[in-house]
């Protein structure tokens, strides 16, 4: 079986010759037709965590896909074989670049019916990561105000689409070439992150879901309210995502130097920051899966590449310019 990773940490993303998947008891077996990529594949690859998530090596990449069931586990009730599927699986367990993978029952969801296969490939892991910062860890309410940096991109499109649903005044950083499209999606006030200071456009907000890190999640404090919360995705990663991780106290401690100056920012702010590492949940998938049935939330692909341009596409994620949306892998036939 054909997959696409890598064989040590900073090395090459190649093709990789793989035994079939054991599925077990509980597991789904789904042939992949779409994979979205994203920026945790190549953070992966460089080894951004491997000192908190421990993965054997030869890794194979991808993180969400669109397929259909080609076999289920004895114990499994919710799915059958030709079910076309969305999941987005959990990271200790192979990737999704690949012809075939099991996946626990609990992180598969039906597929919606409105999407196209390839779209169908996009969604899964952005998705979880904005409800799980929005509804999760924010628990945003109609009437509270919330900032997305990266309006555009993969996770932040639909962050606008889901806070605006979720009855919140939204304000998102885009480039001037991506506002209309942002404000399409919701977004009540977008600001040129090229030309404008977005500290000096908004104050007072309930939660920031930052994308950078660094000086944009500490300069992102100073917008929220007593209270509020900055969720961020690139890190640092905090000592609660340590502790979850299991990795001991060692590990801890270093993880707590790292978030330290993010931290007593936040102190100082009287705010609240929590790093997020998106969790598998196919229950979640479930709920999306019908906000975009309903039209709430709309999935835009950017690019599509086939199987044999993996190298390429991967290589392209942070230089496919201003485009909006995700690049999705078609996969068909993996020759």
């Amino acid at each position: 079986m054909k997959a696409w990773g890598f064989k040590a940490y900073k090395g090459a993303v190649e093709l990789l010759d793989l035994a079939e998947p054991v599925v077990g008891d509980s597991d789904v077996l789904i042939q992949v037709q779409a994979v979205g990529l994203n920026h945790l594949d190549e953070m992966l690859r460089t080894g951004a965590f491997k000192a908190l998530l421990p993965l054997q090596l030869p890794v194979v990449l991808g993180n969400e896909a669109a397929g259909v069931v080609v076999g289920v586990g004895k114990s499994v009730s919710s799915f059958k074989v030709g079910d076309e599927v969305v999941t987005k699986p959990s990271i200790l367990r192979s990737g999704t670049l690949t012809e075939r993978f099991a996946v626990a029952e609990s992180e598969v969801s039906m597929k919606p019916t409105s999407l196209s296969t390839v779209e169908a490939g996009a969604f899964a892991l952005v998705s979880l990561t904005a409800w799980q910062a929005l509804v999760s860890l924010g628990n945003v309410q109609p009437g509270q105000s919330v900032l997305i940096h990266g309006g555009s991109g993969g996770v932040g499109a639909i962050a606008v689409q889901l806070a605006k649903h979720l009855g919140a005044t939204v304000a998102a950083t885009a480039s001037a070439a991506n506002a209309d499209y942002v404000r399409g999606l919701g977004a009540d006030i977008v600001i040129d992150y090229k030309s404008e200071d977005f500290t000096k456009v908004v104050s007072g907000y309930d939660l920031v879901l930052d994308h950078l890190g660094g000086e944009n999640l500490i300069r992102s404090l100073a917008v929220l309210k007593p209270g509020g919360l900055a969720v961020g995705i690139a890190g640092p990663p905090d000592v609660a995502f340590a502790k979850a991780a299991k990795r001991g106290p060692i590990v801890e401690f270093i993880v707590g130097r790292l978030s330290a100056k993010v931290r007593r920012a936040a102190k100082r702010h009287q705010v609240n920051y929590r790093f997020l590492f998106v969790q598998a949940s196919g229950q979640q998938l479930t709920e999306i899966a019908k906000l975009i049935d309903a039209g709430v939330i709309k999935v835009t692909v950017a690019q599509t590449f086939s199987a044999k341009d993996v190298p390429v596409a991967l290589a392209g994620l942070s230089t496919k310019g201003n485009a909006p949306g995700k690049v999705v892998v078609d996969f068909g036939a993996m020759d």
